[in-house]
């Protein structure tokens, strides 16, 4: 059974049909990556899956389970994070504190409740441990490296320990060394269990982590194939329709 299952998902706003009868699924401990030009309906479909708004058909099922998320939240307790490209953090605070930012460890003392940092550090550091990432709690975010502040993204993600992590360009705008760091993150999660989308423009990083491609032009999908059975020339003419469909 996948763990995550759409089933001719469209997406209109107006006249506009941003996306026209997706089919896809994602097995737990695999990374499928979605490609495609511009306006291709990568990001529409990402925010679809995160909850960000409905699809206006078609059918979403977790675990073989029918799902219909209304806001965000929805998608989360359902298992499923987002990573977004410009990773919504908080450069003043402390790796830890972006962790932990909207879900705070608190503890009580009589009627007087203060956030609990000690717990939120040993957690943080845990978490960091777990994703071998060189990233320490105390560091403030706004001294990090691109590859250590996607390490500070993921570890938000793995908080409630999700399922399925949806990622948007992680490697966009860094340097070669910080791509490897991530990279290396995207092993961990799927040596550790969990499903990943990965949404990206760079065809090695595709091929390096992917078990799968599946590739969007013009808001359908017009290939769906595992890594060993394309080639990168293969997926750039599907990308620009110098390959109607494989």
């Amino acid at each position: 059974m996948s763990l995550l299952e759409l089933d001719g998902i469209t997406k209109s706003f107006g006249a506009i049909h941003a996306l026209q009868g997706i089919d896809l699924t994602v097995a737990a401990g695999e990374a499928v990556g979605l490609m495609g030009d511009n306006g291709a309906g990568k990001s529409t479909l990402m925010k679809i899956i995160a909850g960000n708004f409905p699809p206006t058909g078609g059918r979403l099922r977790i675990e073989g389970q029918e799902v219909h998320f209304h806001k965000p939240l929805d998608a989360r307790e359902n298992g499923i994070e987002i990573v977004y490209q410009d990773l919504a953090l908080c450069d003043n605070l402390t790796a830890a504190a972006n962790v932990f930012l909207g879900r705070e460890l608190k503890k009580s003392f009589g009627p007087i409740r203060y956030l609990d940092y000690r717990n939120m550090y040993r957690r943080a550091g845990e978490l960091f441990g777990e994703l071998k990432s060189e990233t320490r709690p105390r560091d403030l975010v706004r001294q990090m490296s691109g590859g250590q502040r996607q390490a500070v993204a993921i570890a938000r993600t793995r908080l409630s320990d999700p399922k399925l992590v949806l990622m948007d360009e992680p490697t966009a705008a860094i340097s070669v060394r910080q791509v490897a760091e991530v990279l290396a993150l995207i092993e961990r999660l799927k040596e550790t269990g969990h499903a990943v989308i990965l949404v990206s423009h760079r065809m090695p990083d595709v091929f390096a982590v992917c078990d799968r491609v599946a590739v969007l032009r013009r808001g359908a999908k017009v290939a769906d194939k595992h890594i060993g059975e394309t080639s990168p020339e293969e997926v750039t003419g599907l990308i620009t329709g110098a390959i109607e469909h494989a």
